[in-house]
């Protein structure tokens, strides 16, 4: 599985020619959005920022849209989206946020999207088992604090942590807190992590900074 960065929460996915589109900004957000085709797109909280699904529709080819809590199948993938609490850009928590949960490439992925609220559904929290990938929010202003964040990641135990939302319009020092909180001063960014199941093997709450 190779994964790349696109700012905000937005993260691609891929694994021979599949391809998973994970809070895809929109063309039309005042973010910069990055265009790829896509064969399946979960949208965690329906803002420009995070719903993008255009910018995953490429050559007539449309990705399967998931865009909210419930269970779903697509091409032998099952996701599981949950719902928690997202933030507006006023500051106040009157989103829905979806929390997704699915297999791919032989490990179990969860992503927070733009998850404002560490207080998670119970339903959630009753299915965490062998995380190997989170993703999680740290930015601190619309989405969830970097110390507040970490707490979070680390309840889950996954074999490897990967912030998310940090920098642009988010608290500037978001990034240098959360690798604070995790004792990972000396991680340095990557522009894409390229891993297998194999790989995971002995880990348990590496940090890696996505860029």
């Amino acid at each position: 599985m190779i994964i790349t960065y696109h700012q905000k929460s937005f993260i691609k996915l891929q694994t021979g020619d599949t391809v998973i589109a994970l809070g895809p900004i929109a063309k039309n957000s005042k973010f910069k959005s990055s265009s790829f085709g896509a064969d399946l797109a979960m949208v965690p909280m329906n803002t420009p920022e995070y719903a993008g699904t255009d910018a995953v529709t490429y050559n007539g080819n449309t990705p399967f849209v998931i865009d909210g809590p419930g269970e779903y199948e697509i091409g032998g993938i099952m996701v599981r989206g949950y719902g928690a609490r997202g933030m507006d850009d006023k500051g106040t928590l009157n989103k829905i946020n979806t929390i997704y949960t699915f297999d791919f490439d032989g490990m179990n992925i969860w992503y927070m999207g733009a998850l404002a609220d560490s207080d998670i559904p119970l339903e959630a929290r009753q299915a965490i088992g062998d995380v190997d990938v989170l993703f999680v929010p740290i930015g601190g202003k619309t989405v969830l604090e970097a110390q507040a964040a970490h707490k979070l990641a680390v309840s889950f135990a996954p074999k490897i942590i990967i912030p998310l939302d940090y920098g642009g319009d988010q608290d500037k020092d978001a990034l240098k807190t959360f690798l604070k909180s995790a004792n990972a001063d000396a991680v340095k960014p990557v522009d894409k992590l390229t891993i297998k199941s194999r790989d995971l093997a002995g880990k348990t709450l590496e940090v890696i900074v996505l860029e």
